[in-house]
Order: structure tokens, then C-alpha cells, then sequence
């Protein structure tokens, strides 16, 4: 090891960091008087951008890229190789103690003298509500809001698929696989236009039924992230019910169906029970909230997934899960605080799609 180094940036998406750890690993490598580089990095996206083999959209990535480029025709040779996360842990612990370091400074501005009391921190207005997430410079204080919550939150953009032929016919759709309509895919076009728009998002995180990939594949390329996929975050499943519309699945197993109306524990025939949804669900909440946490998540699912992070932040009985209407590629907005705490800022928008 000949040299490390490591930086806060501040908030930032994580393809602005990723860039902006290249950058500084070259610059060190030309202060060392290295000529030759050879780059391993756990980004996809980077690693195909400086390759040549994707092209770069974003404006704010494109003056990074060109940062980027600049210094590698400093080297007599630099070649570039994307290695698994698991194996660049070294980079993401010298991040993470950069980040802590940062955080233990802030801590130690607010308590030394600023005279903010409890009540005056407590007045901050609440982040904006369209979901863009700010990004600056600098570490931000976290503010304090009404219900005690402490820290920066994790926001999840909850994106329902667009529309699929089991969705024209209003059937049972779980884990079948049906692909997107014309429409959908227009949906999907029009609901990655939007949320690309307002920016800010780290990471975008689907689902690995076809109907929800595709349509995060297409936010994805709009925001110039790579697609992430999270098993638990697949719909629940139908079993015998699949592909049957409601009056079908009632006339099929009237006693059952009328139960599973009214009881979050009982399954579909062969299915699974809203209840074991939701803790699926759950285990995929907490993974994302301590990877990005502070950060914004594009999430791409289903109708179950969302309504149980819905009601997760909402702390509701399982009774809300009938009474949330959810349509094709429809926006909802969740945070999730570190400390426990959860907060809902919109359900149901899908003003981009007329």
C-alpha cells in the first residue's frame, strides 16, 4: 500500500461519489509519478463510462467525466475493471470513516455554541415535499423535526410497473411474469421523465419480476444509474389465484377468499399471506435504510411491497392494506429515519402520466 485517501463530500448521489473517489485515486497515483494505472472500482456505470462503452448523459456526471479524463491522459496507460462490492471493501471503509469523521465534526460545531435550543431547532420547516433531495457541498446539520426524529432520512420513491395484459384484465398478478404493454412502457417513459426531473436519487432498486425491471431499467437510463435488484421486494404470491379475476378466485374457493379479505394471515391456496409480504418486505427496508442511509432510493415493485412500506411508515394496522389505492406507475413518498421513526409525504401521484 503506497498511499489511501479519503474525503467527505457531503451529500451527494452516489455516482457523483463514485466519480469523485476516481478522481482523487488518479491525482494520487500522479503524485506518487506513477505512468501506468490500472483502476478496479465497484461501479458499473464508471467503469463503462470512462471504458467508452456507455455514453454520458447526466450534465453534472459529463464535467466529472471530463475531470476524469483529463487526468488519465496524464498516465502512458490506464485501464479499467468493474470487481463485485464485496470485494472493494478497503474503498467503502476508508468512505465510511471519512463520512464518520465528518459527522463527529458536525456534532461538535452544534454543541459549541450556536445557542439553538430545542424549541428553535425544532421549528426547521420540513424538507421539500416533491421529493428532490438537496445536495451540497458540505455535511448538513440534520434537523430536529416535531416528532423527535433525529438524523437524515432515508427516502424511498416507491414506483409502481406500468401496465401489463393482467392488469388490463383487472386478474391476480403475482409472480407471473407478463411483460409491459405499449401503454406501459409509455408509463414507464413518462414516470422516468419525471422522477429523472427532480434528481437527487442514489440508487434505483426493482423488484426482479419483468413488469417492475423494465420499468426501473427505464428510470434508470434516465437518471444514469444502474439497475439494483431485491428479491423481497418481489409481489406476493397468488398460488392457485394467479392469473384468475376476483369474482373467479371467489367463485373458486368462496370461504377462503372471503377470509383472506378480511385476515392479513391467511394465505391463497399454495400462495403466501399478506402478513409474510410483509416481513419480506421489511428485510429488504432495513437493508436499504442502513446502505443509503440519508440518501433518496428510487423503489420499483408492486402493490403489496408498497402498501406494506406504506403502512410501515404510516405505524397502521394491516386493515390499511384494503383501503390504499395504488395505480399503474403511480409515485408514492416514504422516509425512514435511523432512529425509528417514519414519515409519508405522498401516495398515489400520477399527475406526469396525462
Amino acid at each position: 500500500m503506497l498511499a489511501e485517501r479519503k474525503e467527505a463530500i457531503g451529500r451527494a448521489t452516489n455516482n457523483v461519489a463514485e466519480y469523485r473517489g476516481l478522481i482523487a485515486g488518479l491525482q494520487e497515483a500522479l503524485d506518487l509519478g506513477a505512468t501506468e494505472v490500472e483502476v478496479f472500482m465497484d461501479s458499473k456505470l464508471v467503469v463503462e463510462q470512462m471504458s467508452g462503452r456507455w455514453k454520458v448523459k447526466h450534465p453534472d456526471i459529463a464535467q466529472l467525466h471530463r475531470q476524469a479524463t483529463a487526468l488519465t491522459r496524464r498516465f502512458d496507460k490506464v485501464g479499467f475493471t468493474w470487481i463485485a462490492r464485496d470485494r472493494n471493501s478497503h474503498a467503502d471503509r476508508l468512505a465510511n470513516e471519512a463520512m464518520d469523521a465528518a459527522a463527529a465534526e458536525l456534532a461538535g460545531d452544534r454543541g459549541s455554541g450556536s445557542g439553538e435550543g430545542p424549541a428553535e431547532a425544532s421549528s426547521d420547516p420540513d424538507p421539500d415535499p416533491s421529493g428532490e433531495v438537496a445536495k451540497s457541498a458540505a455535511p448538513q446539520p440534520a434537523p430536529v423535526r416535531w416528532s423527535g426524529a433525529r438524523g437524515a432520512p432515508t427516502r424511498f420513491l416507491l414506483l409502481r410497473h406500468g401496465q401489463t395484459e393482467l392488469s388490463i384484465e383487472r386478474r391476480y398478478s403475482g409472480r407471473g411474469n407478463p411483460a409491459l404493454t405499449p401503454l406501459g412502457r409509455r408509463q414507464a417513459e413518462l414516470a422516468a421523465r419525471y422522477i429523472a426531473a427532480k434528481g437527487g436519487i442514489s440508487a434505483v432498486i426493482s423488484s426482479p419480476l419483468q413488469r417492475a425491471y423494465d420499468t426501473a431499467a427505464t428510470a434508470a437510463k434516465a437518471l444514469g444509474l444502474d439497475v439494483g435488484v431485491d428479491e423481497d421486494l418481489i409481489e406476493t404470491d397468488f398460488g392457485a389465484w394467479e392469473g384468475l379475476t376476483f369474482s373467479e378466485a371467489a367463485e373458486r374457493d368462496p370461504e377462503l377468499h372471503r377470509r383472506w379479505l378480511r385476515d392479513t394471515s391467511v394465505a391463497p391456496p399454495g400462495g403466501e399471506s399478506f402478513d409474510e409480504a410483509a416481513r419480506r418486505v421489511a428485510r429488504a427496508r432495513e437493508r436499504l435504510v442502513a446502505e443509503y442511509q440519508g440518501q433518496t432510493v428510487l423503489v420499483v415493485s408492486h402493490v403489496t411491497p408498497i402498501k406494506s412500506l406504506l403502512r410501515t411508515a404510516l405505524d397502521a394496522d394491516a386493515s390499511i392494506l384494503f383501503r390504499i389505492h395504488l395505480d399503474l406507475a403511480s409515485l408514492s413518498i416514504a422516509e425512514f429515519y435511523p432512529d425509528g421513526p417514519a414519515a409519508v409525504r405522498l401516495v398515489n401521484q400520477t399527475a406526469y402520466l396525462e
